[in-house]
């Protein structure tokens, strides 16, 4: 297999002889990852329930965490899922890797599509399931949005679209999601949606395809799935659990399949997940640390207010030339939007002129960095 390497490995080699100035601390804004301590409630559940380590997980989840997901999404998107609609998952880039070769081994020649830019697991699921890959770009002229070109939705079997985006921080509404529905039941491909950060919103609640598939008159989901996770609503990455959610006679295969990988969570971080899936005080309080965070970048940069997610996807001039010139002067640390890209077919790689900024420090320490980046633009 010949994967790409981590847009962070290319990070690394770009800045690797130029020395930072050091009369600035290091601010670094490339990963996604909340710089917040866990809530204590959901520490305190992992510590009190280690004892539970004595007995082997089930793959298809303890019961009170599956409960807990699925009282979530009722919660949240008014949507009742039935036990065998849900499958607690070991994080959700295991399931992002793994699915797509559970789903496309016994098609001889298959394709998946994405979005473009992208997670990197999408690629790499892809390449390890000899898919042909079809990108889906996400550009200034579509207001960073999803394009349906049913022309090439016909030759898909697997389509992956992440809304709320990483890195763009775009979104689909409700209706815009349901016509994703109708195009998978249509032409009969397998729709996914990577909805990781549909709690990190400023405004308005962010809808999951999963009420867009109701919407579009697909109560069963039929041809239709989700994954979420905890690790941004309860700055909780290293407790690894999510779900994946929909079709029930995909994941009853799918299930099947779990069996046989050994990712079943160990039950501490179980217990400790359904706490965190059926709080919604610390995730609303984050969403706030968050949202500051974007009034300080709109006032600072002069940029509007993403909806949803904690990034900036900010034009520059020369990304590369702009990170390097932004680490060597002012100590901060940025990703190049094109390394979370790729050329498509039409020699379009839509990360180009932008890099990407995680906000996910303190008001005090982003306010600097941002002062910082904007220093760069200026000077």
């Amino acid at each position: 297999m010949n994967f790409e390497p981590y847009p962070f490995e290319k990070l690394n080699n770009l800045l690797l002889n130029i020395i930072p100035n050091k009369n600035y601390e290091p601010s670094i804004l490339t990963i996604g990852e909340p710089q917040f301590e866990t809530p204590q409630f959901i520490q305190d559940s992992l510590s009190n329930n280690t004892s539970l380590l004595k007995k082997y997980p089930k793959t298809s989840g303890e019961a009170d965490l599956r409960d807990a997901q699925i009282e979530f999404v009722k919660t949240r998107f008014g949507v009742e899922l039935k036990d065998e609609q849900i499958i607690p998952t070991f994080g959700t880039r295991e399931v992002l890797f793994n699915f797509p070769q559970f789903l496309l081994f016994d098609i001889k020649e298959p394709t998946m599509a994405f979005t473009n830019p992208f997670y990197q697991i999408y690629e790499g699921a892809a390449i390890a399931s000899r898919a042909n890959i079809i990108h889906i770009n996400l550009n200034e002229q579509n207001n960073f949005k999803a394009e349906i070109d049913e022309d090439v939705l016909a030759k898909c079997d697997l389509v992956i679209i992440n809304f709320p985006n990483n890195p763009t921080s775009s979104v689909l509404t409700l209706d815009e999601l349901a016509q994703w529905v109708k195009m998978a039941l249509k032409h009969n491909f397998i729709l996914l949606n990577d909805e990781c950060y549909s709690e990190i919103y400023t405004g308005e609640k962010i809808p999951s395809l999963l009420e867009a598939s109701v919407h579009a008159g697909n109560p069963e989901f039929k041809n239709t799935l989700v994954i979420n996770s905890i690790s941004k609503r309860s700055s909780a990455p290293g407790l690894r659990n999510g779900f994946i959610a929909g079709d029930e006679e995909i994941l009853k295969e799918y299930m099947k399949y779990r069996t046989y990988i050994g990712c079943a969570a160990p039950l501490p971080l179980q217990s400790a997940a359904a706490e965190a899936w059926r709080d919604e005080e610390h995730v609303a309080q984050a969403r706030e640390v968050y949202k500051n965070n974007f009034k300080l970048a709109k006032e600072i940069l002069d940029i509007d207010m993403p909806e949803a997610t904690f990034y900036i996807w900010l034009k520059v001039d020369d990304a590369i030339e702009f990170t390097k010139k932004l680490y060597e002067k002012y100590n901060v640390k940025v990703l190049p939007g094109e390394y979370l890209a790729r050329t498509d077919v039409n020699g379009e790689n839509p990360g180009i002129g932008y890099v990407r900024i995680a906000l996910v420090e303190n008001e005090e320490k982003t306010k600097d960095a941002l002062n910082r980046i904007k220093e760069c633009i200026n000077g």
